[in-house]
């Protein structure tokens, strides 16, 4: 599972916020990654230079194999909070996503794909 995090002009996209992040990500994803190719992590400042409630956006998107891309988006006052809670929104939405996609494969009722036709009938 490869992961892309972009922050916005206001976050200074360092390497201890890039390596939080990616942890963050890879624990609450942990159990679902052979299903996904890669997540990419947008990272923004609402107000700017200014403060505010619930300021801090993070917005994640992950592309599953052979899916349509899921995403999420969650704000906080604080960039950690906004990073967990996108990540656990986003565990829950791909644990929802491939469980239906279990279900409908289970309740099929194609049916059976016909018996091959004897080429020397006896």
């Amino acid at each position: 599972m490869q992961i892309q995090i972009n922050t916005g002009h206001n976050i200074e996209g360092h390497e201890a916020l890039s390596a939080h992040v990616s942890d963050v990500v890879k624990n609450a994803l942990a159990r679902l990654s052979d299903h996904i190719t890669r997540v990419e992590v947008h990272l923004t400042d609402e107000d700017g230079d200014k403060s505010g409630p619930n300021d801090k956006r993070c917005v994640m998107e992950a592309r599953l194999e052979g899916r349509l891309p899921v995403a999420v988006t969650h704000q906080a006052a604080t960039l950690d909070q906004a990073v967990e809670g996108a990540a656990h929104k986003l565990a829950r939405l791909i644990e929802s996503t491939l469980g239906r996609l279990h279900d409908q494969a289970s309740r099929r009722t194609d049916p059976p794909p016909p018996e091959p036709k004897d080429a020397n009938p006896s």
